[in-house]
């Protein structure tokens, strides 16, 4: 009986007793491994798989692990910048002994499954999964935007100052902040204050040039 099997993504024609390499497997030395993946089972009666065969497996006895001769790959570019470049390669490879051919009941055997050693099985895949992220945290509601604040309302008996050459309601807006309100405090004010009320309104010599205080005498004079 003899079987054909796949491994290292080779097929192999083996039988009970066979003595062969293969593409390095996951096993150490004395260990005995089952092949799976049964392309074929041949003797009295032949079973094809679709691929493989349901229930068959290939058990083998690992005798040791080696590697294979050095393989030399050289290229030489021959152009105006020429180059080349030279490497070698050993292949890993396990040496395995054919022990028992099995048509079916592979799965209930227990003997562990032949897994190239650059693979990982399905069984540890499932335990080196990551663990599943953590939903994220909900966001914390956006806190109301503050509401701007509201320009200080002219206090009771406010003269219009926008009467003032050069004043209009932003400037306005600007002297009732700073407190002032009437003709009589403008009409008062002395250098240091035009000093001040110029660099505080970015008004720097306009008061003067405006006449502010002069118009402001003349407002409350006339008030009178």
């Amino acid at each position: 009986m003899f079987a054909v099997i796949k491994t290292g993504g080779k097929q192999y024609k083996v039988a009970t007793g066979d003595i062969f390499k293969v593409e390095k497997l996951a096993a150490d030395a004395g260990e005995t491994v089952q092949f799976n993946e049964v392309l074929m089972l041949g003797g009295d009666n032949v079973t094809v798989g679709s691929p493989v065969v349901e229930g068959a497996g290939v058990q083998a006895e690992v005798l040791d692990q080696m590697k294979g001769k050095k393989t030399i790959h050289f290229v030489k570019r021959r152009r105006k910048h020429s180059s080349q470049r030279k490497k070698g390669h050993r292949q890993q490879l396990t040496v395995i002994k054919i022990t028992d051919i099995l048509a079916k009941g592979a799965e209930k055997s227990g003997i562990k499954a032949a897994i190239g050693a650059g693979s990982v099985s399905a069984a540890v895949a499932a335990v080196a999964k990551p663990a599943p992220k953590a939903a994220p945290k909900p966001k914390a509601a956006a806190k109301p935007a503050a509401k701007p604040k509201a320009a200080p309302k002219a206090a009771a008996g406010a003269d219009d100052l926008k009467v003032l050459s050069g004043v209009g309601p932003a400037l306005e807006k600007k002297l009732h902040a700073e407190g002032i309100t009437t003709f009589a405090q403008i009409a008062g004010w002395n250098d240091a204050d035009v000093e001040s009320f110029g660099e505080k309104l970015s008004f720097k010599g306009r008061i003067e040039r405006e006449g502010w205080i002069e118009q402001a005498k003349t407002l409350v004079a006339d008030a009178k």
